[in-house]
């Protein structure tokens, strides 16, 4: 995945794989506990609202998604596809719209 590419300074792949494995169980948390929630843009686009960008380590929001949905608990699954219901929207797109504030702005695809 593009997220294992964003190394830091002398961090390999298996600690990079770690971090990102963290990050994705901490939102899955916060998705099953309510700390969390899923927001979608008018196009599918997700992002989380109750994490930070500090604390998503450079992991991106559909990173995190496309991961809980393929490894994540049957809770937190339920938690996305329930927002997605709620909001309407059926297809979530990872088509580089992408939000910095937990889904009260949204970008096109722009160097970070």
């Amino acid at each position: 995945m593009p997220c294992d590419t964003k190394l830091k300074p002398n961090q390999t792949i298996t600690q990079r794989k770690l971090e990102i494995s963290e990050v994705v169980d901490k939102v899955a948390r916060g998705l099953v506990n309510g700390s969390m929630r899923l927001q979608l843009s008018k196009g599918g686009a997700v992002a989380f609202d109750g994490i930070t960008d500090t604390d998503k380590r450079n992991v991106t929001d559909a990173c995190i998604y496309r991961r809980i949905m393929a490894t994540g608990s049957a809770l937190a699954k339920a938690k996305l596809q329930a927002a997605q219901a709620l909001l309407g929207k059926q297809a979530v797109t990872t088509n580089g719209t992408h939000s910095h504030d937990g889904g009260k702005t949204w970008h096109g695809s722009h160097k970070h």
